[in-house]
């Protein structure tokens, strides 16, 4: 996601006119969007993403639970 945020400032930079940028070829403006779809086909191949994904879902039941468990201590009070 960093690489496609860079790559829209450049090319907004480089529309503008503004120094350095104005001065670099397209294609060193244009760069980083080829390389974040490579590295999100790596990212897809590798099993990253779904890892992340994982991690993010298995928090997301733990923050739940501990939740839950609060809730519970709370009704036996």
């Amino acid at each position: 996601m960093y690489l496609l945020g860079l790559g829209i400032l450049l090319m907004v930079l480089k529309l503008l006119g503004a120094a350095p940028v104005a001065d670099w070829s397209w294609w060193g403006v244009l760069l980083p969007f080829p390389l974040a779809s490579l590295w999100w086909t790596v990212a897809d191949l590798t099993g990253y993403t779904k890892r992340r994904a994982a991690e993010r879902e298995l928090q997301r039941r733990l923050r739940q639970m501990r939740r839950h468990l609060a809730q519970q201590q709370k009704s036996f009070r």
